[in-house]
């Protein structure tokens, strides 16, 4: 699967549980969209996944992407100590100059 830099390195730095690496794949105004609730920022951001990689321990594994004007669209499937797993979830990504400016985690 052909993926852009940035989503190929989401993906690595989520499966080798670095924080810093994945918050890295996003500008320093960034927002994502996940579980409910907004987290604005590289900092943020990287508590976020942290904390996320801390409670669920979750890998993904990319199915399909996909690009059109206003977004692009990762399927992966995510597996972790949670329930149901795994599942599969749309990562619905905003790319601005090689960095991820908006991310919205569905199902």
């Amino acid at each position: 699967m052909n993926l852009p830099k940035v989503i190929t390195d989401l993906v690595e730095a989520q499966n080798d549980f670095d924080s810093v690496a994945y918050a890295n794949c996003f500008s320093d105004t960034a927002v994502v969209f996940d579980e409910g609730k907004t987290h604005n920022g590289r900092k943020e951001i990287e508590h976020w996944i942290a904390d996320a990689n801390e409670r669920y321990k979750s890998v993904m594994k990319p199915i399909n992407y996909e690009e059109n004007a206003a977004e692009s669209i990762l399927k992966a499937e995510v597996s972790g100590t949670f329930p149901g797993s795994p599942i599969v979830l749309k990562f619905h990504v905003e790319i601005v100059d090689g960095q991820i400016q908006r991310l919205k985690v569905t199902d």
